[in-house]
C-alpha cells in the first residue's frame, strides 16, 4: 500500500505528475481541484461557492474541503492506497488529515514537494492561460496564488520534522521529474 501526499505550488506540474505516479502505482490519485472545477462545471451550490474563492486565486473553506476528502479517502478504491493533491493546505488541515488517517487506521507513507523557481512557474502558467482559457489563470490572480502557496510552508515543516517530507526539483521534461519522484519515494508496505 502506498499512500502520499503531492504538493507544490501552482504550476509546478503536480497534477500531471501525480495522475502518472498513480497510474503507475494503481492507486486513485485524488485531487481537491478536479473535485473543486467537477462541482464548478455542474453548477452545483458547492461549486458556486468554491469558484467565489478558486476565481481570487484563495482557497475554499476549510469545513467543505475536510468533508470532501473525508468522504473520498473512505471510499473503496483508496483502501489499498491513494495519492492526496491539494491538500492539506493548512495546518488545520495537517491534523484534521491525521484524525481521517487515524479513523482509517492508515498513515502517510511520504509527503512530495515538487520545488520549482516562483518566476518559472509564473511563466508556466501565462503560457497556459493562453491555451486553456482558464478564467483563473490572470497574471494578477497567478501572483496571488504563489504568495498563497508560499503560507504552506508552516506545514511542510510538520511533515518534515515526522521525517515524511521528500523534496524533488520539478524543472525538467517530465519522464526526467517523474524519474525523480520514482528514485527520491521510501519503499512503501
Amino acid at each position: 500500500m502506498t499512500r502520499l501526499l503531492f504538493m507544490g505550488p501552482p504550476g509546478a506540474g503536480k497534477g500531471t505528475q501525480a495522475t502518472l505516479l498513480a497510474e503507475k502505482l494503481g492507486i486513485p490519485h485524488i485531487s481537491t481541484g478536479d473535485i473543486f472545477r467537477a462541482n464548478v462545471s455542474q453548477g452545483t451550490e458547492l461549486g458556486v461557492l468554491a469558484k467565489s474563492y478558486m476565481d481570487k486565486g484563495e482557497y475554499v473553506p476549510d469545513e467543505v474541503t475536510n468533508a470532501m476528502v473525508r468522504d473520498r479517502l473512505g471510499e473503496e478504491d483508496a483502501r489499498t492506497g491513494f495519492l492526496l493533491d491539494g491538500y492539506p493546505r493548512t495546518v488545520d488541515q495537517v491534523h484534521t488529515l491525521d484524525g481521517i488517517l487515524d479513523d482509517l487506521g492508515e498513515k502517510l507513507d511520504a509527503v512530495v514537494e515538487l520545488v520549482v523557481e516562483r518566476e518559472e512557474l509564473i511563466a508556466r502558467l501565462l503560457k497556459r492561460a493562453e491555451t486553456s482559457g482558464r478564467t483563473d489563470d490572470t497574471e494578477e490572480v497567478i501572483r496571488h496564488r504563489q504568495e498563497v502557496y508560499e503560507q504552506t510552508a508552516s506545514l511542510l515543516s510538520v511533515y518534515a520534522d515526522r521525517g515524511l517530507l521528500v523534496q524533488v526539483d520539478g524543472v525538467g521534461g517530465i519522464d526526467e521529474v517523474q524519474s525523480r519522484i520514482l528514485a527520491a519515494l521510501p519503499q512503501a508496505g
